[in-house]
């Protein structure tokens, strides 16, 4: 008797569509970005006054080399990632995460198990947790050969939506710091945001909370029955064993683990000196101290911090691209004409009310975070028109313009779903295609976008 032929549920049909969509259309990231750059380099020749393609090509180029160069904020942006790797590689970790990887029993489970600890570590700090998922996918795929490996890496992706709202969210902590550079608020209205009015508001982690419980029952709706193994590269053990006999005097030096302990000490000694600061700058020193100590000995941490530096190779090479971004959406062609980056944001809140701004702020968000996938560099492009536009209705309190910096956070954590810039690293870690994860997550968009979009109309109700 044949059994009978296994039904889609609705879920699982739009997945598969979205998985045939992305793998026909979907370029290599890195194309997507110069893509990118053209679209933006056509609508600032057609909409910005007095563009020229001489004037064009200096802009470009000073948002890669220039004065205001991409690369402080792109060293921070690599650092924290690979030192959240490096951490997530040290061996008590990694028993931890081989330990967690035994505990499901199907694949559906072991897919909410990647996006369940990628969302509560990427709501601690970003880079763990954008790693860690696809840490945990890759010795998941170890016990279930049979399994679809993008669907895995996809479920601990989609756990990164949410690192907007946790604790490393680089708009909230700019908020904090009146020195920080990207602290649009303190330079606008003269104050700062502390994180009570921002991430630690109900509207963020209420939504939080919402977003993820229905992202989980996509998930597990959207099982695939096909499978995908993984490239058997994915299992090779990075590092290699510490030289047995005697020593010379430089491997003597090389495991000598009070020098990391010793750099730890400083660190945490800093750290409380300094009032227990969380910025991105802290966070990459904490993640390097402790993760020197993880690693017992210098050599374990030289190479493990080698290993996972490996990873970052994709972001260094389409970062001097969204530099080039930044530089084009900011170029004035004439005296006093309004650059593209201002024309956009202008345009979406024009008219906004106090209740329709944050919402129409998100859907520019979404928009933006298309060209400039970074929360920190995204803020600096939208939030002077996002400021500028709630003060001009009135509205000057922490609270409300906590809020509206918030609404530019998640649009830009809800965009990463289509966005394949930080997908980069997990592909890295997984030896996998764009396509074959992307078509998963574009289904997470629409429902962060619904979510996420409904808070930013909800939340100026009840602030």
């Amino acid at each position: 008797m044949t059994a009978p032929a296994r039904r889609h549920s609705v879920m699982q049909s739009l997945t598969g569509l979205s998985v045939r969509y992305v793998e026909r259309l979907m370029p290599d990231p890195y194309l997507f970005a110069v893509i990118l750059t053209l679209i933006v380099a056509g609508l600032v020749a057609t909409l910005v006054d007095g563009a020229s393609g001489s004037g064009m090509l200096q802009a470009w180029y000073a948002g890669v080399w220039g004065p205001d160069n991409i690369f402080t904020f792109a060293f921070q942006m690599v650092l924290i990632l690979v030192t959240g790797y490096t951490l997530a590689e040290a061996p008590v970790l990694k028993r931890a995460i081989a330990s967690i990887a035994e505990k499901p029993r199907t694949q559906t489970q072991a897919a909410l198990l990647c996006f369940a600890v990628s969302a509560v570590l990427s709501l601690l700090n970003w880079g763990l947790g954008l790693v860690s998922g696809a840490l945990i996918a890759r010795q998941v795929a170890r016990r279930f050969p049979d399994s679809h490996f993008g669907y895995l890496v996809a479920a601990a992706f989609t756990g990164f939506i949410v690192w907007t709202q946790g604790l490393s969210s680089s708009i909230a902590l700019a908020n904090t710091d009146p020195g920080s550079p990207i602290n649009v608020i303190h330079k606008i209205a003269g104050f700062t945001v502390p994180l009570s009015q921002t991430i630690f508001q109900p509207y963020s982690w209420l939504s939080a909370i919402v977003v993820l419980a229905v992202l989980a029952v996509a998930l597990w709706r959207m099982e695939p029955s096909e499978s995908l193994a993984p490239d058997p590269a994915v299992f090779d053990d990075q590092g290699a064993v510490d030289s047995a006999g005697n020593r010379t005097f430089a491997e003597w030096l090389e495991n000598l683990w009070v020098l990391n302990v010793v750099l730890f000490a400083a660190g945490i000694t800093y750290f409380a000196a300094s009032g227990f600061v969380l910025n991105v700058s802290s966070m990459i020193m904490l993640f390097t101290v402790t993760s020197a100590l993880l690693h017992r000995t210098p050599i374990r941490f030289i190479r493990a911090f080698t290993g996972a530096a490996k990873v970052s190779g994709p972001l260094l090479l389409q970062y001097p691209l969204y530099g080039g971004l930044v530089g084009l959406l900011a170029y004035q062609g004439a005296e006093g004409a309004k650059p593209l980056q201002t024309l956009l944001a202008q345009t979406l809140v024009n008219g906004a009310s106090v209740y329709t701004l944050p919402f129409l702020t998100f859907v520019g968000s979404v928009i933006i975070s298309l060209f400039v996938p970074s929360g920190g560099g995204h803020w600096a492009v939208q939030g002077p028109i996002a400021v500028d536009s709630a003060l001009a209705i009135g509205q000057h309190s922490p609270g409300y313009l906590g809020l509206v910096s918030m609404a530019v956070a998640v649009g830009e954590g809800v965009t990463n779903m289509i966005q394949p810039f930080w997908l980069l690293p997990l592909l890295a870690i997984a030896k996998l295609h764009v396509r074959q994860v992307m078509g998963f997550t574009l289904v997470a968009f629409f429902i962060g976008f619904t979510v996420l979009g409904a808070m930013t109309l909800i939340a100026p109700l009840v602030i």
